[in-house]
């Protein structure tokens, strides 16, 4: 019934975990900048499995 109960892919599990370890490193930067570095480096391996996946889908 219009997809509620539709298992989240790969790709939208990487995205949403992506989403949040850029905002938790936005609000380390404000306090913390070494950690908040360390989950930008995070975020940035994140998204080159994303792009990995995208452009094996495509």
């Amino acid at each position: 019934m219009f997809g509620l109960f539709k298992k989240k892919g790969e790709l939208e599990k990487l995205q949403e975990k992506y989403q949040k370890l850029m905002k938790e490193a936005f609000e380390l930067s404000k306090i913390n900048r070494t950690e908040s570095d360390n989950k930008y480096a995070e975020a940035d391996d994140i998204q080159k499995r994303i792009e990995a996946l995208s452009t094996k889908d495509s």
